[in-house]
């Protein structure tokens, strides 16, 4: 493989090719039942960001047992196979270790042409930018941990973490996609620097064009930003121009980590709002237009107001 991608693709015939991925963490919330459904959402998606279907999943737990009420697990358990269901995807099984902490994630097979395999790069200057999924899950993630999150914000967030891109994907299934990524932990800044890096695009996002979940931006306007948000910015910053008039409160939640965050996704400009449509029409209230591809400035980043 020459460049990372969401998953790994294996050809079988010259009609099928195999989706593979694997991903689990330690909860985020603490329903159990809602943890299991953002766990099974977040796995499942790498399959949606590819151009694929999604088939047979296999569990992956980590679990006390020994120091913790078993009907925990069986929430947790219920969420994931809930959302595999909703999914359409059929458990074929999974593998349990005694922890300290737990886990809980998806190992998951699905199916795409060979031909329609989507990559996280192969932009085209001129393409624009569209972003399924609202940012935030990371910040208010934080504020929930410090007792400091509004009901309302904690709902949304969760809400937007169970949300299947299913519907992104079904969405981009009618048009000439070039290029798409799902945003997760390296923040929306980090994966759209995975677009363009040693190519030659670049991109210009608009700040203010980026949806995000009510209370994210307040809350980091109290320092409530989890480290990663910071590592990101460390990381990817050499790649990006932020214009000084943005807030730092803004650029900080650009590198939020996600927890099953949206579909990135790279279009021909004149189909765009078509695709806008479609995702709305499929339920997507918060797909936006949040930049475009360019030639002015090649494996760079410029974040306007």
């Amino acid at each position: 493989m020459e460049r990372p991608d969401d998953a790994g693709v294996y050809r079988i015939t010259p009609d099928i090719a195999l989706i593979q991925t694997l991903d689990f963490f330690t909860p985020i919330v603490d329903d159990p039942y809602d943890y299991g459904q953002i766990a099974a959402a977040n796995s499942l998606s790498d399959v949606y960001s590819m151009g694929g279907r999604p088939l047979v999943a296999m569990n992956i737990i980590c679990f006390p047992a020994y120091d913790m009420d078993i009907s925990i697990l069986e929430e947790i358990l219920r969420g994931g196979s809930d959302k595999m269901a909703e999914a359409g995807v059929l458990l074929v099984g999974g593998h349990s270790v005694e922890d300290r902490e737990i886990k809980y994630g998806l190992s998951v097979t699905g199916v795409v042409h060979p031909e329609k395999v989507l990559r996280n790069t192969g932009a085209r200057a001129g393409d624009a930018l569209v972003l399924t999924k609202p940012l935030g899950t990371g910040i208010i993630a934080t504020a929930v941990k410090a007792g400091l999150a509004s009901e309302p914000a904690e709902r949304r967030a969760v809400e937007v973490m169970k949300t299947l891109n299913s519907a992104g994907a079904s969405a981009m299934s009618a048009f000439e996609v070039h290029t798409c990524t799902d945003v997760t932990g390296f923040g929306l800044l980090g994966h759209a620097c995975e677009m363009i890096e040693k190519t030659d695009v670049g991109l210009r996002i608009s700040a203010s064009r980026v949806p995000l979940i009510e209370g994210a931006l307040e809350y980091a306007s109290m320092g409530l930003i989890p480290g990663g948000a910071y590592r990101n910015r460390d990381f990817r910053s050499p790649m990006v121009d932020v214009d000084p008039s943005l807030p730092d409160d803004t650029t900080v939640v650009l590198f939020d980590p996600q927890t099953s965050g949206g579909l990135l996704v790279s279009v021909d400009a004149r189909v765009a709002e078509k695709l806008i449509e479609r995702l709305h029409d499929l339920g997507m209230w918060d797909a936006s237009l949040i930049g475009e591809f360019t030639s002015d400035h090649p494996g760079r980043i410029v974040v306007v107001p």
